[in-house]
């Protein structure tokens, strides 16, 4: 039983990680322009 629980909290750690990995890259990959209309008019932001 011991064991068993050690894999699922390595597991949960690496799954951890990866995600956290992806979501890092993916927030790099974005860059240029953004542009959005509100109630408050049209707003453009560079990156």
């Amino acid at each position: 039983m011991r064991g068993n629980t050690l894999y699922f909290i390595v597991g949960a750690l690496v799954a951890g990680l990866i995600g956290a990995g992806i979501w890092m890259y993916q927030d790099s990959q974005r860059s240029g322009v953004e542009i959005s209309v509100g109630r408050g008019g049209v707003s453009i932001e560079g990156r």
